[in-house]
């Protein structure tokens, strides 16, 4: 069945690409092992090398690729742009520092000699999402190859058209052929390839049930795993804040990429001291964003990727005010061609309802109001998720309180969630496990090499 891209602007097809079969899946797996027995062993300046080149192909072909990127999966022109450019600076970063972060650590034993060294574990899988279909790939791929580890990338298949230019990058870059790889299948080849004996690793990031599945397969296979999966990133606001400049941020954070991301604030818990106002400020600016043609300038807020994800965020909306939630804005989708949803505000949305349990993957904001910081903590940590959050507060003491005590993998104080190549990512309860991006993401495919050396003297 060919995989299909179509606009998410008008609904229209923009290409139809033919599925890799069995022979073909069977050419690239013995290509990626053979690279691998390559650049395992590429010295530390031709990595560096190659990610460099890498780097500069995304900042030289930074507009054609966004336009791509806006074309399959309808984030705006602008955000595309960024998206593109972070790519660049990742490899950049990576091309920088791996060199240390992978130098063997010395470690005083009983030897003559002991030391830690850290050695890559051959072709890893990615099975990537559409949402940022460059950056989601390239942290993953930047130091996946910086170690000497060799990349199969899995894309969504509604942005074939990333995946192709992905793999077109990289071999621009000189890096051998078969080091980057994209595999045009679909969801159901993805258990054949994790029990591939040339896999020697998979990393995802997706959905719950993508990540329980591929997970299970790993573990079926003894396969080291990595998984980003969803988020209900709370974004909490106390007397001390500068509410203003709070709820203009907490617009941005929850419309990044159309609503459509992990990390963007989904549920906004405010002081009961300050919740009148942030309320007003928070409806006033989301409700004045343009929504229109992501290709246009002017465009705040574009389109969700595909139909389906356009009915179901409805559908979740209509449930939580037909539960007793509030609708303060929106709360439809938006006539005319293709998949736009209006930016929404739901307050006080009961705790049963899916604004208050579930991941919601477009432009729709639950407010809560609560009486005190340990109610807004306590409500913070009542999800399944754990990926970011964000704390507004000018005390001190309870910015530190926070970062304690929020159950999430980044928390953000006076500034909205994001990932960062200097810093880990990642989360914890059913948000995933393992880290990306730093030298945590660096050593997550590696083999943690034990050496102990003595004299041999009788």
């Amino acid at each position: 069945m060919p995989l299909s891209s179509v606009d998410p602007a008008s609904g229209r097809l923009l290409a139809r690409y033919d599925p890799h079969g069995a022979a073909e899946l069977e050419r690239r797996l013995a290509l990626a092992e053979a690279a691998f027995a390559d650049w395992r062993h590429a010295s530390a300046e031709r990595r560096r090398a190659g990610l460099e080149r890498a780097a500069r192909g995304f900042d030289e072909r930074r507009r054609e690729l966004a336009r791509l990127a806006t074309r399959e999966m309808g984030k705006t022109l602008a955000a595309a742009e960024a998206e593109v450019a972070k790519c660049a600076r990742v490899l950049a970063w990576y091309a920088e520092n791996a060199e240390r972060l992978l130098a063997p650590v010395e470690v005083a034993t009983d030897a003559e000699r002991s030391y830690v060294r850290f050695d890559p574990l051959g072709p890893v899988l990615a099975v990537m999402p559409w949402n940022f279909p460059f950056w989601q790939v390239v942290r993953f791929a930047a130091p996946a190859l910086a170690c000497g580890n060799v990349a199969l990338l899995k894309h969504a298949s509604n942005v074939t058209g990333c995946a192709l230019a992905l793999e077109e990058v990289f071999a621009g870059a000189g890096f051998p052929e078969g080091c980057f790889q994209a595999l045009l299948v679909g969801s159901e080849a993805v258990a054949g390839l994790i029990r591939d004996p040339r896999v020697a690793a998979v990393t995802l990031t997706g959905s719950e049930p993508a990540g329980a599945a591929v997970g299970a397969a790993a573990g079926g296979a003894l396969k080291k795993v990595v998984l980003e999966l969803g988020g209900s990133d709370p974004f909490l606001v106390l007397p001390s804040a500068d509410v203003a400049r709070a709820a203009a941020v907490a617009v941005r954070a929850r419309t990044i990429n159309n609503g459509q991301s992990c990390i963007a604030a989904k549920r906004f818990i405010v002081h009961e001291a300050v919740y009148d106002e942030f309320e007003r400020h928070f409806v006033a600016t989301l409700a004045a964003l343009r929504v229109g043609d992501p290709m246009d300038p002017a465009t705040e807020v574009g389109p969700l990727a595909t139909a389906a994800i356009r009915d179901e965020l409805d559908s979740q909306v209509r449930a939580t005010v037909a539960a007793g939630g509030r609708l303060l804005a929106g709360g439809t989708p938006l006539p005319g061609p293709g998949f736009f949803y209006a930016p929404t505000a739901i307050a006080d949305p009961p705790s049963a309802s899916p604004a208050a349990r579930e991941e919601l993957f477009g432009p729709v904001a639950a407010l809560f109001r609560v009486p005190s910081f340990e109610a807004a903590l306590e409500l913070a940590n009542a999800t399944s998720f754990g990926l970011g959050a964000a704390i507004w507060t000018r005390d001190p003491a309870e910015a530190e309180r926070a970062a304690a005590g929020l159950e999430a993998g980044s928390v953000f104080v006076n500034a909205m969630v994001a990932s960062d190549p200097r810093l880990p990512f990642g989360g914890v309860k059913r948000s995933g496990h393992g880290r990306e991006l730093a030298g945590w993401g660096l050593h997550e495919f590696v083999n943690v090499k034990t050496v102990w050396i003595s004299g041999g003297r009788a």
